[in-house]
């Protein structure tokens, strides 16, 4: 109890002493005669608490702290108990103990009042009966006025301060289960200038049998581990919700987004025309003036007011401005708005100086979005409606964010460049339009898969061959990008090259798949020094010869899907084809396949991304295209968009070739064939035919040249070839005259000597004709030159 014991007294209803022990005397020294009759607020040195005024107008027990007076005038802390007592008259008296706190008593009170944990303890109403000098700071209160109110109640106890009823709510909801609870808020105290994260600890008070007395409420400040990890799912939000695509403008609104959802109140998001074209970034701003293009803006407000550039304007920034600066510096600048700062930030622009004073701009960073040191562009940040100006931790998130969006930004303005010239490569691979010909009719589309590349392997073409024939190919590379068009460049090339030579179909794909297999080697020679290497080689391809004159068609394919054929009364199906293996494989046959088509059939040529899919197998999709290409005198374009709009999503997954070729006949009257014996007799008779057929074309203008050429190749065929000889004039683009003979011997031009007879027939063909050359059949060769129209037989 103390080494001074208890003290004892008894206070009537006017509040006066009237009754004095003697405990009382040693603890404040008075003598009974000089205390009796006195008020007893005169022997307290600092004011009742605010739970122990209540008690005098609603007597009830009551226990608590006091500080009295000693007599020789220091204070004395006090424990003091009062019971309230009924006199005769049914009033109330008071009897006061007080104790003297124990050293240890008095040292748990000192540490809970220096602790610098805020820390409060209520009864078990919810009324507050202790704070220690940190609650006061942050309440901004004393502790006689925080005592006897609830958590967060004004000081005239008339209003609950905001943010604080959830608190409030925990508390009584300790104090009637008795278990602990721990409870995070994000407010402001009355005594803090700014919102704080605070982490709650609420602990009920039990007394020796376990019931519940009151509880402890103690707040940790954890404001800095709150906003790091706000900072940390801030950046591990922009790391999903940045460069989810390839687009440089998506990029930048995403940047805007996730800075206008956690950091600021207004973003701009200003990108170099350069960038957004998809060119090099200028290597420094020394480099010129910097032309901008406001690429995104997003702001708290709708509508987005405080814009003074629309979204999809150039502008340029005033060197001297914030904006400027950091551009120039290439570092992130932290600025408060004040009157000369904001003119500066307006860079001369009175419309940016209203936007600022009207909408109560404050704070402002200027970030520039770098990458591989390069500038590619400015972010603006700003604050009106949030109080808090930005700090320096701010200022680090969104040098981080427009960094990681800075990356996005370059990633895709490097895909948009690469993209751009991987679609001008495939572009200038693939046929823009059909020569003129007079076989088939064509139409054609290409399809790019909808993967980031955008660009593929598959490819087709169209043939112009000797003797009025088409040549028909389709063909697709294993892959997507740039490497996988890069093949299907070379394959295409190597096919023009090989249909010249005119090649059986069989025969062309033997040596495309020799052509194949050294492609292979040399990049297997390639990933021995680069691990990256694709690998092998995939390709697939079909090929097709049209004769219009013989109204017959060859074909082989290498692993591709099998044409269909549509008959000139709508009816489609695929075509027997025997099937080869695809091209890379080696060692193993292709066959050739002969039919008759009749005129105005139609080859329909694809790619397996066609018929094949997502969900889809290899037969429902042939179906689907067999129901596509049915139909009567449907023009080819029609015909094309049915099958892709029948087939195709809108994001196919591969890329897709679509090659259709109605055939045409020459008419009898535009041919004429004559047997030749092999007799040079009849040479002359052979330029005489000629001459006659011509002038039955009307293309007398031509006799002189054809009377030579008909006279030369007649001559060797009968001197180094073999019978069966036949002439034979195609009137169709060009003048066409064929000889063919049974040797297998190609014809080849070479230098005469002086007193020569011979070896100048093919040079004069050569010189005097539009083309010439050759090709092997499977009963000999056939040598060929072709003529120009006049003009006015070339426009009918």
């Amino acid at each position: 109890m103390g080494e001074h014991g208890v003290a004892t007294a008894a206070v009537d209803a006017r509040g006066l002493v009237i009754a004095w022990s003697d405990g009382a005397r040693r603890v404040l020294g008075y003598e009974h005669g000089e205390v009796l009759g006195l008020p007893a607020a005169d022997l307290l040195a600092r004011s009742l608490p605010a739970s122990g005024r209540s008690r005098l107008t609603e007597p009830a027990d009551w226990r608590g702290p006091v500080h009295a007076r000693h007599r020789d005038g220091h204070d004395v802390e006090l424990e003091l108990e009062a019971h309230p007592l009924l006199d005769s008259a049914g009033q109330t008296q008071w009897f006061l103990t007080a104790t003297v706190p124990e050293p240890a008593a008095r040292l748990r009170r000192w540490a809970l009042d220096q602790l610098p944990v805020p820390i409060a303890l209520f009864d078990q109403d919810g009324l507050a009966v202790s704070a220690n000098s940190a609650m006061e700071t942050v309440m901004g209160r004393s502790q006689q006025e925080l005592l006897g109110r609830r958590v967060g109640v004004s000081v005239d106890g008339q209003r609950r301060l905001p943010g604080f009823e959830k608190l409030d709510d925990a508390v009584r909801r300790v104090l009637r289960t008795g278990e602990p609870m721990p409870f995070e808020a994000w407010l402001r105290a009355p005594g803090e200038a700014h919102e704080h994260a605070w982490l709650v600890s609420l602990s009920p008070l039990k007394d020796a049998s376990g019931d519940v007395r009151g509880m402890c409420l103690a707040a940790i400040d954890s404001t800095e581990q709150f906003l790091a990890r706000r900072r940390l799912s801030m950046l591990n939000e922009s790391s999903n919700r940045i460069g989810s695509t390839l687009d440089v403008t998506r990029t930048a609104e995403e940047l805007a987004e996730v800075c206008t959802d956690h950091l600021a109140d207004f973003v701009i998001v200003d990108l170099l025309d350069s960038v957004l074209a998809g060119e090099e970034a200028a290597p420094s701003p020394d480099a010129g003036p910097l032309l901008f293009r406001r690429t995104a803006h997003r702001s708290v407000l709708e509508g987005c007011p405080e814009a003074v550039v629309p979204v999809g304007s150039r502008h340029s920034y005033d060197e001297g401005s914030p904006s400027g600066r950091a551009l120039a510096t290439g570092r992130a600048l932290l600025y408060e708005v004040d009157d000369v700062t904001g003119l500066r930030w307006a860079g001369g622009s009175p419309e940016r100086a209203r936007s600022i004073e009207t909408h109560g701009i404050h704070s402002i960073m200027a970030v520039p979005l770098r990458a591989r040191g390069l500038t590619l562009g400015l972010s603006i940040l700003s604050r009106h409606r949030t109080a808090e100006p930005f700090g320096e931790d701010d200022l680090l998130l969104a040098e981080e964010l427009a960094a990681r969006a800075a990356v996005c930004v370059d990633n895709a303005r490097r895909y948009t460049r690469e993209r751009a010239i991987a679609l001008e490569l495939q572009r200038s691979l693939l046929p823009h339009r059909a020569p003129r010909q007079a076989a088939v009719e064509v139409a054609s589309r290409y399809q790019p898969a909808s993967t980031r590349a955008g660009i593929g392997g598959d490819w087709f073409d169209v043939i112009p061959l000797s003797g009025a024939r088409v040549g028909l190919v389709v063909g697709d590379v294993v892959g997507h990008g740039v490497q996988a068009s890069a093949t299907m460049g070379r394959l295409r090339t190597a096919v023009r090259t090989l249909a010249d030579v005119d090649l059986a179909p069989d025969e062309l794909l033997t040596q495309l798949d020799d052509i194949v297999l050294r492609l292979d080697s040399e990049r297997t020679a390639d990933e021995a020094e680069d691990a990256e290497s694709p690998g092998e080689i995939g390709a697939t391809c079909l090929y097709a010869v049209y004769d219009p004159v013989a109204r017959r068609c060859s074909m082989a394919r290498a692993g591709h899907p099998p044409p269909a054929l549509i008959a000139p009364d709508g009816e489609a199906a695929f075509l027997d084809l025997p099937i080869g293996p695809p091209l890379g494989v080696g060692g193993l046959p292709f066959e050739t396949a002969e039919f008759d088509v009749p005129e105005g059939s139609v080859f329909a040529l694809y790619t397996d991304g066609l018929v094949q899919g997502a969900g889809r197998d290899l037969d429902d999709g042939l179906a689907r295209l067999r129901q596509a290409l049915r139909g009567t005198a449907r023009p080819l374009e029609e015909t094309c968009d049915g099958v892709l709009a029948s087939l195709l999503t809108d994001r196919p997954v591969d890329d897709v070739a679509l090659l259709l070729a109605r055939t045409r006949a020459l008419d009898a009257d535009r041919v004429a064939v004559w047997d030749v014996p092999a007799d040079p007799a009849f040479v002359g008779q052979a330029r005489k035919l000629a001459c006659d057929q011509l002038a039955a074309w009307q293309l007398e203008e031509l006799s002189f040249v054809t009377e030579l050429v008909v006279s030369e190749l007649v001559t060797n065929a009968i001197r180094y070839g073999g019978s069966p000889i036949e002439l034979r004039l195609i009137r169709e683009a060009t003048l066409i005259c064929e000889v063919s003979d049974s040797s297998a011997t190609a014809p080849h031009m070479r230098r005469a000597r002086a007193f020569d007879e011979g070896g100048r027939g093919l040079l004069l063909v050569a010189q005097l004709t539009q083309r010439w050359g050759s090709r092997h059949t499977r009963t000999g060769k056939t040598i060929w030159a072709e003529q120009a129209l006049p003009d006015e037989e070339r426009t009918e």
